[in-house]
């Protein structure tokens, strides 16, 4: 069964876009978008749903380290809210929490300046948000045929 997803880890600054493959196995940060308006964010975002077919999007959700949702979170979910209600596309939340030092650190593992590429932390941020998505579908899969 074909797999058609988008990973978004929505900054206030950027949003990091991942894709994944048709299987659904391997998630891949695509691109990030430079926030500039909320028409703008969409016509970028509805160009690459069109492109690559997606029938779902994922979003991270910021969740504090106490497990509560927070102010980011709270703007993620107002974020999801306005573009659900201009994209006809389900919209699936997944914890987020510690993304984003993920990202880093596979960046600094690959000695990759940190410092100087924000937009490739959210993308690489999108890609696992979207892999421990797909992850837990596959999990999830795998136990409903036990």
């Amino acid at each position: 069964m074909r797999v058609a997803a988008l990973g978004l880890d929505v900054g206030g600054k950027r949003i990091g876009v991942a894709g994944c493959d048709g299987l659904g196995l391997i998630a891949t940060g695509i691109t990030t978008i430079w926030r500039s308006s909320f028409q703008e964010d969409i016509a970028q975002l509805n160009e690459i749903i069109r492109d690559r077919q997606v029938e779902i999007l994922v979003l991270g959700l910021p969740y504090t380290m106490d497990g509560t949702l927070g102010s980011q979170a709270k703007q993620v979910q107002k974020f999801a809210r306005r573009v659900a209600a201009v994209i006809a596309l389900p919209i699936e939340y997944i914890d987020e929490r510690l993304t984003s030092y993920a990202a880093e650190e596979m960046m600094k593992a690959a000695n990759i300046s940190v410092s100087q590429n924000k937009a490739t932390i959210d993308r690489i941020a999108a890609a696992v948000i979207l892999q421990q998505w797909l992850d837990d579908r596959g999990e999830r899969a795998t136990i409903g045929t036990l």
